[in-house]
């Protein structure tokens, strides 16, 4: 195997060389060898032989290339980039990029780069607002005092079942729900043929199902739902006290006042979440992207590159994918308007990196369950369940360093003090 190193910079290097077919031909005979002595292998094809054997050379080619160059391995950065990969007469010809962590100087003065900005308070107002708001969530449903006739925004208690040519279908019935009409909660057409019904009302209502409906049985199906509406409620504020604060708090001590203080506190860290995202990280991202100056991995940056081009490709109809993909140019184009945003993500996680460690800033496994939690709170997903995707997505890895920036972010600009 005769693989040649080329030394673009300080940090990237591509390895390249062919492999003669008889190398990977003999991996192939060893793996097909094995397999015939393990009585418990299942029955593998000459294809999956081969590209196991592929593999194997590949990682092996790999290797060498890092031993020709004589590159520490503890400093290689991320996976080996494949840049080509030729069948040839005599064997397979790879191309790779690799590349070793970039020297990120630490001794700069981040000052003049820090923006300057107002720690919110929150106002009387907002806090009465928020106050008042939380204790109509609180408030138990009851019947509205005198019955009428049902109107969008209103609180329904019905009863319904749904049947497909005649005959009823499974998930489709439910007793003394509670639907708010307008909410789009129900199918497009249910809620909207229930406005104008009285108290005790049957009504027969008759509507499609979404061609996209996630139930492959519904989906683009007429229905006909059987509607009985028993009743309307409402939500009558509680008038809060310090005695309801205390249940609120679950602290004995708690006055209405200390709740005030909760919801102030909550506005104020809303406020300031709020011109985080919006004015003070953009404005810091772009301090420190000025600052540095070092070598990216090239490697990284190309994989950077691919993900944002998926994420793109993700947002187009099934057409204009087809067109993105068998046209090279446009392809291309693709890939060159995602890269300085691609470099820059990559350069901006380097300088995090650095910055955190000269810091000691540090993230946990329990910090980022609880951010993950949090946010399936916030968006009403199960907190378990997001977790789990995370998880088994791999995405544990990139939460932790979002963390990690908004964290070290905060340290600089200061709201940790």
């Amino acid at each position: 195997m005769k693989v040649t190193v080329e030394k673009i910079d300080d940090i990237n290097y591509i390895i390249s060389g062919t492999v003669d077919n008889s190398v990977i031909e003999g991996k192939v005979a060893e793996l097909k060898e094995k397999a015939a002595q393990d009585s418990e292998t299942n029955e593998s094809t000459d294809e999956r032989f081969e590209h196991e054997a592929a593999s194997q050379v590949f990682n092996e080619f790999i290797n060498e290339g890092i031993k020709e160059a004589k590159i520490p391995v503890e400093t290689l950065l991320g996976q080996p980039g494949l840049k080509k990969y030729e069948k040839r007469e005599n064997g397979v010809f790879f191309e790779v990029d690799l590349a070793t962590s970039p020297q990120v100087d630490l001794d700069v003065d981040l000052s003049d780069i820090v923006p300057t900005y107002t720690k919110p308070k929150a106002e009387a107002a907002a806090i009465e607002a928020k106050l008042e708001e939380f204790c109509i969530k609180q408030a138990p449903f009851t019947k509205i005092d005198t019955p009428k006739a049902l109107e969008e925004g209103d609180v329904a208690v019905i009863d319904f079942e749904g049947f497909m040519d005649g005959v009823a279908f499974e998930g489709g019935s439910a007793k003394d729900f509670k639907l708010t009409i307008g909410s789009q909660s129900f199918v497009p057409g249910f809620e909207e043929q229930l406005v104008g019904m009285q108290y005790n009302e049957e009504k027969t209502i008759t509507l499609t199902f979404p061609a996209d409906y996630s139930s492959a049985e519904l989906a683009g199906k007429e229905t006909e739902f059987k509607v009985k509406l028993h009743e309307i409620q409402e939500q009558k504020a509680i008038v809060p006290d310090d005695k309801f604060a205390q249940g609120v708090l679950r602290d004995e001590k708690a006055t209405l006042d200390t709740l005030r203080g909760k919801f102030s506190d909550q506005i104020t860290s809303e406020e300031l979440t709020n011109m985080y995202n919006t004015e003070l990280k953009p404005k810091l991202i772009e301090g420190l992207l000025s600052k540095f100056n070092f070598t990216l991995p090239n490697n990284i940056v190309e994989q950077e590159i691919d993900a944002k081009v998926r994420e793109k490709i993700q947002t187009l109809s099934p057409a204009e994918q087809k067109v993105q993909m068998e046209d090279k140019e446009k392809f291309l184009e693709l890939r060159n308007s995602v890269r300085e945003e691609g470099s820059k993500g990559i350069k901006i996680a380097l300088i995090v990196e650095a910055l955190a460690k000269k810091m000691d800033i540090e993230v946990d496994e329990q910090e980022v369950i609880a951010a993950l939690t949090h946010q399936a709170m916030m968006t009403g997903q199960d907190a378990q369940e997001l977790v789990k995707y995370y998880q088994d997505n791999n995405l544990m890895i990139s939460a932790k360093l979002g963390l990690t920036e908004d964290k070290l972010f905060g340290h600089i600009l200061g709201f940790d003090k």
